[in-house]
């Protein structure tokens, strides 16, 4: 079947049989820049040659890449476009020749440029405060209209001044903020072809790092808290990585440093003085970096790095004691001395532990830096013993003893005279303070004791103290004996006197105080105790011109009175005293006549009391309180007063704390006791204490007395409380062994 085309062809062909004539297909041709396109021109008549010619004049040739000619057959040929560009637009003409007939026919191109985005990234990130250009690159042809929108409205420039829209279409954002994130439509539009495109763009703004540490100083001590924590918080977008350097160095986990899985804690292990200084905090994001410094200041409790033990001998010049300690702050370093301490620039005097003087005394603080000395000067054996340096700062203190060892020659103590009488053993005490050790040999006359003559002289040894027994068994035995003490440094020796005891002298009676029954005597101890302790007096009475009626009593230190008991109301009596020691009994004292009391009733008036003698109650003792070594125990003594003309059954005790209302239960006392004990009261309380007689008629009114405990020495100080005891103890021994030297 014959196709139109031909049929046309046909009839033009018999019409004018020699006639040439050109189409193309299509007549007109537009190309987006990319695209590729071909155009066919058809040959009516005999034709040889089919050509085409570029825009310039000049033949297209078959070989070229970008725009291809070819003939199909006799009557056709082919122009095609591959990839058009701007270049490739013009008028294209085809020619077909056949001898000297010719005909063309051309073809208008026209190239334009689709909506492209050479460069429109998302995301694109900018730093907050910075001016932001938002890229978005757009080409076609003709230019496009570029719109931009926010938040699905179109961004007005003309009301608000941080936006402009840039000759190339960017999107300036002027100091762009955090709310200026999120998603931005860029539009391209081309009016004359509607055609339009567009891209979303993602815009982050970054914040720059904030950054604050928890503390800008941190303390530390050294081997105490064992580590020390530096913090610190930071802020920004995106959030930032924080580190921690120290002397331009960046630290990380490990055996000394502990960073935080967030790096806002840095932890500093096994914390030593090397590790003071600052620690840098550094925050860093896109957006940059901010850093932060924090101190961390390391101190140092103090610790004695040097004390040693020092020798030195008496009457030397003078011997320093030297202490050295470490620490920061640096410490003060004090020494001290049994209950003296002494500081730098204070001085003091050994006979006047108690007062610092400016003078050049006996000894001298000086201090530089860490290191501290004592001198000593004058050097005597009591400045032997231990000596404390204690270095202090702010963080605590140490303490280390040393101690001084002072060699010196024998110093001899003890009592000179000693007495005692035949055939009572005696020991003579020889005590030999010395450095070394000392011998010690007793002597007498010349000879060594014990000698093989003498069976009654004994030596007993101890550490420091040798004792020489006698048992006088005549005259011969009573005089001087010789100790003698010698070690390295020297010897010395002390006479000391075995002396004949003798009976007391008559103890002076001062005062009788009379009662129906009772009699108190008051009375002065002897003048002369022959030597050795009164252990006993013996008070006498009896009626005139009868026998003598006689009682002993123990003494004691504090004895100055003694009750005579069952005697006769109304009735005349002599009354005399002895005392008594080891020796024996001295003699009485002068006789003192004193009358007892007419018993009262208690309806008789003191005029009628001559004359009555009924009998009656006891009148109420005296009291007398004395505090036991125990501050909370109390010895309530108390004076048998007028009985009533009857015996005492005995005594009733009780007692209570004054603020409270309920006595204790009540203690009953055998009629011959003269005191109670009254044991575990409460401490630094004031007690009230009755004390009754009782005879066959009745009880007497109490004896009344009030006394306040001592203070509990727990809660004193150990220098006022009850270690004053042992220190009294120690600074008399102290005492006895400083005063011969100082004399």
């Amino acid at each position: 079947m014959l196709h139109i085309r031909d049929l046309v062809w046909g009839l033009l062909l018999a019409g004018c049989a020699a006639a040439i004539q050109v189409q193309i297909i299509p007549t007109q041709g537009e190309i987006s820049v990319g695209e590729s396109k071909f155009f066919l021109c058809e040959v009516v008549g005999d034709a040889k040659d089919i050509d085409w010619f570029a825009p310039s004049g000049e033949k297209i040739l078959p070989n070229r890449q970008d725009i291809f000619v070819s003939r199909s057959d006799e009557t056709t040929a082919t122009l095609t476009i591959y990839h058009a560009n701007v270049d490739s637009a013009g008028i294209y003409k085809c020619v077909a020749r056949n001898g000297d007939k010719e005909a063309q026919a051309t073809v208008q191109v026209k190239i334009f440029q689709k909506i492209t985005f050479d460069s429109a990234p998302s995301p694109q990130e900018f730093n907050e405060g910075d001016d932001a250009d938002i890229v978005c690159d757009v080409v076609s042809s003709p230019p496009p209209t570029i719109i931009w929108k926010h938040k699905g409205s179109k961004i007005q420039v003309a009301k608000d001044v941080r936006y402009k829209i840039m000759d190339n279409g960017h999107l300036l954002i002027r100091g762009i903020k955090k709310i200026d994130e999120g998603m931005y439509n860029c539009e391209a539009r081309i009016m004359a072809r509607g055609e339009i495109d567009f891209r979303m763009i993602k815009v982050i703004v970054n914040v720059l790092p904030t950054i604050r540490a928890r503390l800008s100083e941190v303390n530390a001590t050294a081997d105490i808290t064992g580590s020390a924590l530096l913090a610190c918080d930071a802020d920004g977008f995106p959030e930032p990585i924080v580190t921690w350097a120290h002397n331009n160095v960046v630290l990380e986990t490990g055996d000394k440093y502990t960073v935080s899985d967030d790096g806002s804690e840095l932890l500093i292990k096994s914390v030593k003085k090397v590790d003071e200084g600052d620690y840098t905090c550094i925050a860093k994001n896109k957006a940059g970096e901010k850093s932060e410094e924090v101190s961390l200041n390391v101190f140092v409790r103090p610790r004695i790095t040097y004390l040693n033990n020092q020798t030195a001998s008496e009457f030397e010049e003078q011997v320093t004691l030297t202490c050295e300690a470490s620490g920061d702050p640096t410490p003060a370093i004090s020494w001290s001395f049994q209950n003296r301490v002494f500081t730098e620039g204070e001085q003091a005097s050994w006979t006047r532990p108690d007062k610092y003087e400016s003078l050049d005394r006996n000894i001298v603080v000086r201090s530089h830096a860490r290191v501290s000395s004592l001198t000593l000067k004058n050097i005597l054996f009591t400045y032997a013993g231990e000596y404390l340096c204690t270095a202090t700062n702010s963080i605590g203190q140490d303490n280390e003893h040393m101690y001084l060892e002072v060699r010196y020659a024998p110093k001899i103590l003890g009592t000179v005279t000693v007495y005692t009488w035949e055939g009572n053993a005696a020991n003579i005490s020889c005590e030999a303070e010395a450095h070394p050790r000392a011998s010690v040999v007793w002597s007498r006359d010349g000879l060594q004791l014990p000698s093989a003559n003498t069976t009654n002289v004994k030596v007993y040894n101890t550490p420091t103290i040798s004792y020489l027994e006698i048992t006088p068994d005549s005259m011969y035995n009573f005089g001087t004996y010789n100790c003698t003490a010698t070690n390295a440094m020297g010897s010395e020796s002390k006479e000391f006197l075995l002396i004949q005891a003798d009976v007391p002298s008559s103890p002076e009676i001062e005062q009788v105080e009379p009662f129906s029954s009772t009699a108190v005597v008051s009375f002065e101890e002897p003048d002369s105790m022959g030597g050795v302790p009164i252990i006993k007096y013996r008070v006498e009475w009896r009626l005139p011109g009868q026998d003598w009626t006689g009682k002993e009593y123990h003494a004691n230190d504090e004895m100055t009175t003694v009750t005579i008991v069952g005697l006769k109301p109304e009735t005349t009596y002599e009354v005399k005293m002895s005392a008594i020691n080891g020796k024996g009994e001295g003699e009485s004292s002068p006789a003192r006549t004193f009358r007892t009391e007419p018993v009262l009733s208690p309806e008789t008036s003191a005029p009628d009391a001559i004359t009555s003698v009924a009998l009656r109650e006891p009148t109420a003792p005296k009291l007398v309180v004395r505090v036991q070594e125990r501050g909370n125990i109390l010895k309530v003594n108390w004076i048998k007063q007028d009985d009533g003309g009857s015996p005492i059954k005995h005594y009733l005790v009780r007692y209570k704390a004054k603020h409270v209302s309920d006595w204790k239960p009540e203690i009953r006392v055998p009629h011959n006791s003269e005191y109670v004990m009254l044991s575990g009261l409460d401490w630094n309380t004031e007690y009230e204490i009755h004390v009754v007689a009782e005879n066959q008629q009745g009880k007497s009114a109490p004896g009344v007395i009030s006394y306040r405990t001592a203070t509990d020495p727990t809660t004193v100080p150990a220098t006022l409380g009850c270690r004053c005891v042992t220190y009294s103890l120690a600074a008399l021994l102290l005492s006895v062994l400083t005063v011969p030297w100082l004399s």
